[in-house]
């Protein structure tokens, strides 16, 4: 357990957590885009489907 803290607390820690931080960011901003695009998407198909019939 202290090697543990000792990785965290050296700089090779800060920066896995710096990493880490800008990989969450990341995911959130494009699972974001996708949901946005996705809805978006559906809403496209279903009024063209509707218009077509």
């Amino acid at each position: 357990m202290s090697d543990l803290f000792r990785i965290i607390w050296s700089e090779e820690g800060q920066d896995i957590a710096e990493y880490a931080v800008m990989l969450a960011v990341i995911l959130v901003l494009v699972v974001g885009t996708i949901r946005l695009i996705g809805s978006n998407a559906n809403n496209v198909f279903s009024n063209t489907a509707s218009s077509i019939q």
